[in-house]
């Protein structure tokens, strides 16, 4: 009878993922882009934050990350840094934490300790192999070379490795700047550049089809996901689902896979976005 009731349980469990990973790019790595918004140091140091929290969650699947870009805060942390995520559904996890991410503490930068509140913009696409039909026209691309930034000292690269490639139709930038050569760079560039024009593709598809169902459409910087408060009270809150816990440090550490499960439902059952 245990053994029966075990295999059910397998059988719903299996059912169950397959439909929250059924899109077709869900079992791709991913590339997470974090961007820091206004609001100084504030805003930069949540960005670090924001990195800090997502490159703990990997390591809490055993995924490996590495930092493809970054342009350092003017005092503190990250005005913004782009990651891939190399694991098999990496992707469709992540997908779930697209939009704006607020901010509201004391602030640690304000001498007068007043509360704060700022926010983050996090990007997601599924990293192209292949046979991801993205075909690069390269008269519509400006490519500009760039020196690296450096800690400072022997670490200060000389020579104009970075490479920054702009899609002039569209206005979509792709840079990277952490490998060895410019043509390592220019490789990985490419590639964020195509991730980043596939997931315009997919966002434009989501958002006629929402439009056909009649939802509210918003995007960019006015689409808030999720709050994490840290004063006067201890809540994190995902405004689409109403998942919260209290245990703020938790997720901050990393523990995110409620926030994205819960997501992830409300959309395969067909939530408004």
């Amino acid at each position: 009878m245990d053994r029966s009731v075990d295999a059910l349980d397998r059988d719903f469990a299996r059912e169950r993922t397959e439909l929250l990973f059924s899109g077709e790019y869900d079992a791709r790595p991913a590339i997470l882009s974090i961007s820091a918004g206004a609001g100084g140091t504030e805003a930069t140091d949540w960005a670090a934050m924001l990195l800090r929290m997502y490159l703990r969650w990997a390591e809490r699947h055993r995924w490996k990350t590495e930092v493809i870009d970054e342009q350092e805060g003017e005092q503190a942390g990250l005005k913004s840094v782009s990651v891939a995520v190399n694991g098999r559904g990496a992707y469709g996890w992540l997908r779930a934490e697209r939009g704006v991410h607020r901010l509201v503490r004391i602030s640690p930068f304000d001498a007068q300790n007043r509360r704060q509140t700022t926010f983050g913009l996090v990007e997601v696409m599924p990293e192209p192999d292949e046979d991801i039909p993205i075909e690069l026209d390269w008269d519509e691309i400006r490519v500009d070379t760039y020196r690296s930034q450096g800690a400072g000292g022997q670490h200060v690269n000389k020579t104009d490795s970075a490479v920054r490639l702009t899609h002039l139709p569209t206005g979509i930038v792709a840079q990277s700047q952490n490998e060895r050569s410019q043509t390592q760079n220019k490789e990985t560039a490419i590639k964020v550049l195509k991730a980043r024009l596939l997931e315009r593709q997919l966002e434009e598809k989501e958002t006629e089809l929402r439009k056909l169902r009649g939802e509210h459409v918003e995007a960019g910087w006015g689409n808030q996901i999720r709050s994490y408060v840290l004063h006067p009270y201890q809540m994190v809150k995902d405004l689409r689902t109403q998942y919260e816990t209290s245990n703020t440090a938790a997720v901050l550490d990393g523990d995110l896979d409620g926030f994205m499960q819960a997501e992830l439902e409300r959309l395969a059952t067909g939530g408004d976005g």
